[in-house]
């Protein structure tokens, strides 16, 4: 009988519905006894997540195959780029497998087949709230898998198929055990996250005692009541999405929206398969802060898409001048493989896109510096990222982790990470704010 516990070394890369994946497959090596090790070398084998999404993301998953393969040599890949074909397998034929997104049983099997589990797994090591790859004190929460959209840009559809929500009493029962374990803000994440419950016919679930309708807006309700800071990313701009707004002015979920508008102008729109009317959009912000105007707008745009003209970037430009948007985030259009956008007509030259990019992100600079700057002597609540003798980071509501800005503590070296406490707010700059213990 084989007695040495079975390491496996782990490499995640992509979004953050990426990360739930990961942390999925972590929870179920654990719970079967193997251990998870953190070098190449101590690992038996190492399973790399990809990304497949652009073709940098591309490139950095199979440089991470490659470099487990040159320092490991038992190497097994799953994620969206392990859906492209044989792209994986042409570029490094030595893997031992490869499956595409949300493959948990199928990772699992390969493990198994390349590395069997212990007779005796130690099921007490794993925590109820599984393997998170997040720090302590947040987690992302994955809602639902899939999209039901066929944006002519993505191809994240014929990679994690149609919208397919979870019961409404596993989401709650997950972010239930989040929080019991420290938990202090919940990431809540999906493809089309507005579009929870539609494949459900939004149909009630159980929840301590209650029904709960399988719908972002009762939802979001329902998980407010657990008294964490409630984050909403990829939020699809459908019209119930307005229903959201009151929520947040009455503090049950955080006052943050993350929807990717990604253009403004309705040709360029229709030509995404996006909805195509800005002007609609700029009534409905302005209806939003009217409701709640602690309300934070982050986007994310593409520059550069096929057949974009000068005066149609100009209105994109215009638009995020009337919008004030506070965060933004803007790519240049790839041509991904398998995108319908590909064979359209008067591709943009990349010396172009570039052009266009540096000036929207310029425009966006002195907005956020604008919006930021509107903040000082204001007090606010904040999240405590990490603290030591320097002083302390954290993050507002304002600000998701990893992708908005920071709160520079300069007097919080007695903080602690995960503290909730208020401070008030000395300076800024484009991105970032710096506050001092109240």
């Amino acid at each position: 009988m084989r007695n040495k516990i079975p390491r496996v070394g782990f490499v995640s890369l992509g979004c953050p519905k990426a990360t739930v994946d990961s942390e999925r497959i972590l929870t179920r090596l654990r719970t079967e006894g193997y251990l998870i090790s953190p070098n190449y070398e101590d690992s038996d084998l190492v399973v790399v997540n990809t990304c497949g999404f652009i073709d940098s993301a591309i490139a950095e998953s199979l440089d991470a195959i490659g470099e487990a393969l040159t320092e490991n040599g038992k190497v097994i890949v799953t994620g969206c780029l392990g859906a492209k074909g044989d792209v994986v397998k042409q570029a490094h034929p030595n893997v031992l497998s490869v499956t595409g997104p949300q493959a948990t049983d199928e990772v699992m099997e390969a493990i198994h087949a390349y590395l069997p589990k212990l007779h005796d797994p130690y099921v007490d090591l794993v925590p109820p709230q599984g393997i998170r790859l997040t720090p302590k004190h947040y987690a992302y929460l994955k809602i639902s898998e899939g999209c039901n959209h066929r944006c002519t840009f993505c191809i994240i559809p014929s990679m994690r198929g149609n919208l397919v929500s979870r019961p409404v009493g596993d989401i709650m029962q997950e972010a239930q055990s989040l929080v019991d374990a420290g938990v202090k803000e919940l990431l809540v994440i999906s493809q089309d996250t507005s579009a929870y419950g539609v494949d459900l016919k939004y149909r009630s679930g159980f929840w301590k005692g209650k029904f709960v309708k399988s719908r972002i807006t009762e939802l979001a309700q329902t998980m407010g009541e657990l008294g964490v800071w409630i984050r909403l990313h990829y939020v699809y701009p459908y019209p119930h999405v307005d229903e959201l707004i009151p929520l947040m002015a009455e503090g049950k979920i955080v006052p943050y929206l993350d929807i990717p508008f990604q253009h403004a102008n309705a040709r360029i729109l229709k030509l995404m398969k996006r909805p195509a009317d800005s002007e609609d959009v700029l009534s409905r912000i302005q209806q939003w802060r009217t409701i709640c105007p602690d309300l934070t707008l982050r986007s994310t745009f593409i520059v550069g898409f096929p057949g974009e003209t000068e005066q149609e970037f100009e209105e994109l430009l215009d638009f995020l001048k009337a919008a004030q948007l506070d965060r933004v985030g803007a790519f240049m259009y790839s041509p991904v493989d398998g995108a319908v956008a590909n064979s359209l007509p008067n591709p943009i030259s990349p010396e172009l896109q570039q052009e266009r990019l540096a000036r929207l992100m310029a425009l966006q600079e002195k907005i956020s510096a604008q919006r930021l700057a509107q903040k000082v002597g204001k007090t606010i609540q904040v999240l405590v990222d990490e603290a030591d003798k320097q002083g302390a980071v954290a993050r507002s509501y304002a600000d998701a982790p990893e992708i908005d800005g920071l709160v520079y503590i300069e007097n919080g070296q007695s903080l602690k990470q995960g503290n909730v406490i208020t401070v008030r707010v000395t300076h800024s700059d484009e991105h970032d704010l710096w506050a001092e213990i109240i």
